[in-house]
């Protein structure tokens, strides 16, 4: 890797940035739990001597990297989300989770100290570029309340011309960065589905109105929204996730708990496919003389990325990682409320490789066992500095 380029790391920052992520890694707080995590990027801000940090969305932290070159009231926005998951670590890393049942399976700690080592760099830089970075440290990513939305709520777009969001990828390479135009990640979407039956004896069912039975209908039901009533073109998944009913081996069920996601690429399939949900659960369960409750949480909005701000990140990368770095993708099945984001602003979201060459195997994003390459984290800081640059000097309108 070449050191001369102006976005370069300096040492100093280049050692912090994994030093940082260890600390987060072996630190992980749930979504909207983040206290610790938000006072802890808090005091390295003014430890790092920049002003201006302040609390966001809750658990999160918004602060404003201004240049200095020249007046200007440009403002391009990148995003790093902060929690962690509810699952329990099995990497057997030196560094791994100190709380049972909570892990970083999702990279956000790779994400914060990538753009805390951006921001660092870009305060170091300042006279040499004009226009704000807005770095937003966002909570609740994973759960509801989604921190995406709250950013948005509480203003912190206002003034952005553009948005920046990263992933790691752990299935790619590193040294690989993974972007495309249009629609990059699904929409996705909750719901929870409660079947109220007559309870009775298991020898005299006919007394009762079984909900188990009518909850297994509509989970068979609910799977054909997807594969039967989705065209091939538009991108849907629908997995029901939760199944609770009954509690004795010689008593009809009186209730069944039934919950789960519903993920879609576009406005038309996602209000149609949550239209059905509610159909199919009321219309089956009152077919058999019972009732369904169904609620529903409509979740982050799709990721759409826009073509001006793809050729941003996809100079960067090459500028940061090679001309061999670069692959063109047309999208990912996962879901990310950085939607929010792109639904108000030019916006681009792209995937950096985390997968050591090495590595026999590789474990996805959410496992007990998921790992990045730390070797990866340098060039992905570099490329968010080069990709704010870029994105201040595009010109308006385009």
């Amino acid at each position: 890797m070449p050191n001369d380029r102006p976005t370069a790391l300096a040492p100093d920052v280049a050692a912090d940035l994994v030093a940082m992520r260890r600390h987060l890694h072996a630190n992980p707080e749930l979504s909207n739990e983040e206290r610790a995590t938000q006072a802890y990027i808090l005091e390295r801000i003014g430890l790092a001597g920049i002003e201006g940090a302040k609390p966001a969305a809750g658990t999160g932290v918004v602060v404003d990297i201004e240049g200095r070159q020249r007046p200007s009231n440009r403002c391009v926005l990148v995003r790093a989300d902060i929690d962690a998951l509810p699952l329990h670590e099995d990497t057997g890393l030196d560094f791994a989770s100190r709380t049972p049942g909570v892990m970083h399976a999702c990279g956000h700690d790779a994400h914060t100290a990538m753009a805390f080592a951006a921001m660092r760099s870009l305060h170091r830089l300042r006279d040499s570029f004009s226009g704000t970075v807005r770095f937003v440290f966002q909570p609740a990513e994973e759960a509801e309340p989604l921190g995406g939305r709250r950013i948005v709520e509480e203003g912190w777009l206002n003034g952005v011309e553009a948005a920046i969001g990263i992933h790691v990828d752990p299935y790619m390479e590193t040294g690989k960065v993974a972007v495309g135009e249009g629609p990059f990640t699904l929409a996705a979407d909750s719901f929870d589905i409660t079947v109220s039956g007559v309870a009775a004896h298991a020898a005299k069912p006919h007394e009762g109105t079984d909900a188990l039975e009518i909850g297994c209908a509509i989970v068979a039901a609910l799977n054909r929204i997807a594969g039967r009533e989705t065209g091939p073109f538009e991108a849907s998944a629908l997995s029901v996730t939760r199944f609770l009913a009954g509690q004795s081996y010689n008593v009809l069920a009186d209730r069944a708990a039934i919950s789960g996601t519903f993920r879609s690429g576009g406005e038309a399939t996602r209000a149609r496919g949550l239209r059905r949900i509610e159909e199919i659960a009321t219309g089956i369960a009152a077919a058999h003389g019972a009732s369904a409750d169904v609620r529903i949480v409509r979740g982050e909005p799709p990721v759409v990325n826009d073509a001006a701000m793809v050729r941003v990140v996809a100079e960067a990368a090459t500028a940061c990682l090679g001309d061999s770095a670069l692959v063109v993708a047309s999208g990912w099945e996962a879901a990310d409320d950085f939607g929010f984001y792109s639904e108000r602003v030019p916006s681009v979201y792209f995937r950096l490789g985390v997968r050591d060459p090495a590595a026999t195997e590789a474990y996805p994003l959410h496992h007990p066992r998921m790992n990045v390459d730390e070797n990866a984290l340098i060039p992905g800081a570099e490329t968010l500095i080069a990709s704010a640059l870029g994105a201040l000097e595009l010109p308006r309108g385009e």
